[in-house]
């Protein structure tokens, strides 16, 4: 059933004070727009990969540096679309055919060198089964002023990188990819299964095998090896890197956006509602980035496919008036959380400086 049919009933909007209906309520005022297309989801797929194997293309065969430079930013853009795409079909939202959905997103994944099975367990399983609950959820999680004094200067060093603003790039290649994904040890991944060892040696041999297509292209065409690689290899994946930490980072990381260290606060705190940002920007940017600034309506409801999250994300906002935390972007913005949103303090509820100062207002304690 379409939102639009004449027998689709919209949910009145529930007053600020009021109490938050169950998730399952929530989840049941969406139910009739979750619908999963599989021809629109194939064709989404094929239509990214051909675009970016056209800017992969730019990179060997354009001339100009610059030209170059821009088809591999351009390339890496493309490969944080595809990542969202392979996100879907992770949470099976993409198309009604679970094994569809595996075989769609392996290969959606492939492009940016993520494992499908880890990527499933440290995403559908930690981080939406307990967003911003620290000690479980690890993506962006806050550290305390007497954590951050505790650590040695090098990693305090890297934590004023990864916060400063300009460190998206570096801690997801570190923090998520490097430690995270690629044949993570036990103290990363509490368990280990023959899917994550097989998933780790393919984007292994994705790599290699891109790599070494590059420098292929390199003799074939009698440019610079290390040129080549550089505008194919490096800079697509660290500007896709640099994309990902980004938009993890201002999902769920807002002055108004509360971390918790106790669960059963957490659990009163709506979590599905009260962790995420719904991100708007100009030009129509948040629909060439597939929808998932739509953030809100995802947690609500993880079957809901990229394609159908605009009009969710308008649902919830309009029913649940005052809950939701929009934020128009802007750079001016972003940097100022970035100044504001160093360290959390969990007694009080709010993040501070480096030096434990306040930065934003303090919680009360969910009754």
């Amino acid at each position: 059933m379409s939102q639009n049919s004449p027998s689709f009933q919209h949910p009145e909007p529930i007053p600020l004070g009021q109490p938050l209906p169950h998730r399952k309520v929530i989840r049941g005022w969406l139910a009739p727009i979750v619908e999963r297309r599989t021809a629109l989801a194939v064709f989404l797929l094929a239509l990214d990969l051909m675009i970016y194997a056209a800017f992969m293309a730019g990179t060997v065969l354009l001339e100009a540096w610059w030209t170059k430079l821009l088809s591999g930013m351009a390339a890496g853009f493309m490969i944080g679309r595809l990542f969202v795409i392979g996100h879907d079909a992770c949470h099976q939202s993409y198309t009604p055919h679970r094994r569809l959905n595996r075989i769609l997103g392996r290969i959606a994944f492939t492009v940016s060198l993520t494992p499908y099975s880890l990527w499933e367990v440290g995403h559908n399983v930690v981080h939406h089964g307990y967003t911003n609950l620290k000690g479980v959820d690890f993506v962006w999680a806050p550290l305390t002023q007497a954590e951050f004094d505790a650590l040695p200067p090098g990693r305090r060093a890297l934590e004023r990188l990864y916060r400063s603003g300009w460190g998206p790039a570096f801690y997801y290649l570190i923090e998520m990819w490097w430690l995270r994904m690629f044949f993570p040890r036990k103290t990363y991944m509490g368990t280990q299964r023959k899917e994550f060892i097989w998933d780790g040696v393919f984007v292994a041999a994705t790599a290699v095998v891109w790599i070494g297509a590059l420098v292929a292209a390199a003799f074939a065409t009698g440019q610079s090896v290390w040129a080549t690689l550089l505008f194919g290899f490096v800079v697509p994946f660290m500007f896709w890197n640099a994309m990902i930490g980004f938009v993890v980072y201002i999902h769920h990381t807002h002055t108004a956006v509360q971390w918790h260290d106790d669960k059963a606060a957490w659990a009163k705190a709506a979590p599905f509602v009260s962790t995420t940002v719904h991100m708007t920007f100009p030009m129509r940017i948040g629909a060439l980035m597939h929808h998932i600034m739509e953030h809100t309506a995802h947690h609500v409801d993880m079957s809901i496919p990229l394609y159908k999250l605009k009009g969710a994300q308008q649902m919830l906002e309009d029913t649940l008036p005052g809950r939701i935390i929009v934020q128009r972007f802007s750079w001016a913005w972003y940097f100022e959380t970035a100044r504001k949103c160093k360290l959390y303090d969990f007694s009080r509820r709010c993040w501070t400086d480096f030096q434990g100062r306040p930065t934003s207002d303090c919680k009360p304690a969910v009754g």
